[in-house]
Parts: C-alpha cells; sequence; structure tokens
C-alpha cells in the first residue's frame, strides 16, 4: 500500500511537472547525448541534479538503494547495435539505466523498462543485466551531476558518471570487424570501388597491407582526389611493411604535391612519415 501511494505521488508530481513546464524550469536540467560507437550510436537522455550544499551518496542517495541515476524521469539509454559493457554483451534497443551506488562499489543495472519516474516503480524482475563497477572518490566536487562519454575510440568508448565526491566508469565496446570486413569485400565486386574507405580501415586495423598497398596505388589514379592525399597513405603502408626507402621516396613525392597545392597539413603529415623512416 506504501509503495502503491508512493507511486502515485510520483505520478502526480510527473503530471504537475510537465503541466508547469512552460511556466518555469526544472530545478534539474535535461540533458541529451549522442555518441557515435563503431556503426552505430549510444544515445543517453537523464536529469542533472545539483549539490546544492546537500550529503549525496550515503546521505539523501542512501547507499545500497537503486538511484534512478540522475533526477526527474529515470535515464534512459538506447543503443542501436548491439554493444558490450564490462564485458556483457547487450542487443540494440532502448533501457533504463539505473544503479545501485556504495562506498566502494556501484551496482549498475540495465532495466528492460526505460520509461519510469524515477526509481518507484522500479522491479528487478524486469533487469535485463546487473555487473558492478569501482567506485571512484573524486577530489573535487562535481556540482551537477555528469554523464559523459570519454576515452572515445572506433570500437570503444567509457560511460563515466560523476557527482558531488563520487563517480564510477563502465567500459564498452562493440566489435564491428566481421560486418565492415563483409561489406569492403562486397563493395570491392561494384563499379565504384572504395578504395580510399577500405586502405584506411586495413591500415588502422592493421589488416593485409599488401591490398592496402594495392588500393592505394588505385586511389591514385582516381582524380576526385587531391594527389597527395594517397601518397600519403600510399608512404604510411609503405613503412608499415618495412620499406622505409620507398616510403620516404613517396612521402617526398607528397611533400612536393602538397607544397604545390599550398596545403600545409599534408606537407606535415609526408613530413611526419618521413622523420619516422629515418629513425
Amino acid at each position: 500500500m506504501k509503495k502503491l501511494l508512493i507511486c502515485a505521488i510520483a505520478m502526480m508530481t510527473f503530471t504537475a511537472a510537465n503541466t508547469f513546464a512552460q511556466l518555469t524550469p526544472q530545478p534539474s536540467s535535461t540533458q541529451s547525448i549522442v555518441q557515435d560507437l563503431g556503426l552505430g550510436k549510444i544515445s543517453l537522455v537523464y536529469s542533472r541534479p545539483d549539490v546544492r550544499g546537500r550529503k549525496i551518496f550515503g546521505g539523501m542517495e542512501p547507499y545500497g538503494a537503486v538511484w534512478r541515476t540522475g533526477a526527474n524521469s529515470a535515464t534512459v539509454i538506447k543503443f542501436t547495435d548491439e554493444v558490450s559493457m564490462e564485458g556483457n554483451k547487450i542487443p540494440a534497443g532502448e533501457y533504463g539505466l539505473f544503479s545501485i551506488p556504495g562506498e566502494n562499489e556501484w551496482t549498475i543495472i540495465i532495466s528492460k523498462q526505460p520509461k519510469q519516474w524515477g526509481a518507484y516503480m522500479y522491479k528487478e524482475a524486469d533487469d535485463f543485466l546487473r555487473f558492478k563497477v569501482k567506485t571512484e572518490h573524486l577530489k573535487t566536487l562535481t556540482e551537477t551531476m555528469t554523464l559523459a562519454f570519454t576515452n572515445v575510440t572506433t570500437t570503444t568508448c567509457d560511460l563515466q558518471m560523476m557527482w558531488e565526491h563520487s563517480g564510477f566508469t563502465i567500459h564498452m565496446t562493440t566489435d564491428i570487424d566481421a560486418k565492415v570486413m563483409a561489406r569492403i569485400d562486397s563493395a570491392m565486386k561494384t563499379d565504384k570501388k572504395p578504395y580510399y574507405e577500405a586502405l584506411i580501415y586495413y591500415y588502422n586495423n592493421n589488416k593485409d597491407m599488401d591490398k592496402a598497398l594495392a588500393w592505394a596505388t588505385e586511389l591514385e589514379k582516381d582524380k576526385n582526389f587531391p594527389p597527395f592525399v594517397p601518397k600519403l597513405w600510399k608512404a604510411r603502408i609503405l613503412l608499415r611493411k618495412g620499406d622505409k626507402a620507398a616510403a620516404i621516396t613517396t612521402a617526398q613525392e607528397g611533400v612536393k604535391m602538397a607544397t604545390d597545392m599550398k596545403t600545409d597539413e599534408y606537407v606535415r603529415l609526408n613530413n611526419e612519415v618521413i622523420a619516422q623512416a629515418k629513425k
């Protein structure tokens, strides 16, 4: 009965907040973030409470109790492609991001029910996943609760939470190699071959450098590309293959082309290859 009463009060608060949303600002502002990861995107929507002189974790937000990981509506996280959180696979979809604060560790909860006001209607039976992360003790005060994507690469990123003097980090990854390789193989059978995108993926992921070199040579024939662009990648690939002399010669050609076309960035980049090859 008590839980039903709390839920009813929460719903009335939610209704009132929406009714007067245009008259007064929400005390906790809403933030929406979209982060590219692999071939997909991660979207995050949450409300950002302030400390305002209060004791937050172990006080207003007690240790051991489920928290909405924000204010107002429960935090919502959406994946357009499969990701792994701390090694746990999560299919594409929309989820609620709940958490349980702890002095030394946090329990992170991925709920199958994303649309909730607070954590009043939270049910453990709706959990898709639970895992633990270490509590991070922050030296400086974070006044406004913050969720942020950090340390982002093409296939990895961290989701960090910081508020008051506490925080946590969730490591996320996505496995796209098989999909990308299949796409490249398929595209190379068409009339419009994606030499540029393919050679960069092969170079960045240390794939077959002989193939990448052949694609760079083909790209040199493409009049749509400034000539110093394929020269740079060809020089990088030759250096990766261990042919330093050819890498230097190719990069020097790139420097001359970029200088003639007054493109300082590619002068610098080709010179970087020459400096590395001379080490």
